[in-house]
């Protein structure tokens, strides 16, 4: 029984590293704020994955004339998040 227990929590405790970091949050959920996230891929010119500083990847959408045609995956840009939308970013 101990052996089973054993094996289990092993188990556990290597996948659900795995399973935190896969975590994607909808962007309207994050406060309004600044924030500096590294890029992880572009969609396309109005969308862009992300990873949070906090581990959370996220899908943000440009606003206005906001364009992410020109920012490489693996790149750190600071952002502007309201509602979800991103009206300015600058790459660092």
């Amino acid at each position: 029984m101990r052996h089973v227990l054993a094996t289990v929590f092993l188990a556990a405790a290597t996948f659900a590293p795995s399973f935190a970091l896969a975590a994607t949050v909808d962007a309207t959920l994050v406060p309004d704020g600044t924030y500096v996230v590294k890029v992880e891929k572009v969609q396309d010119a109005q969308h862009v994955l992300v990873l949070m500083d906090n581990g959370v990847e996220t899908l943000l959408s440009a606003q206005g004339s906001v364009d992410f045609s020109k920012v490489k995956p693996a790149a750190t840009i600071k952002i502007a998040l309201i509602k979800g939308k991103v009206p300015v970013y600058v790459v660092q």
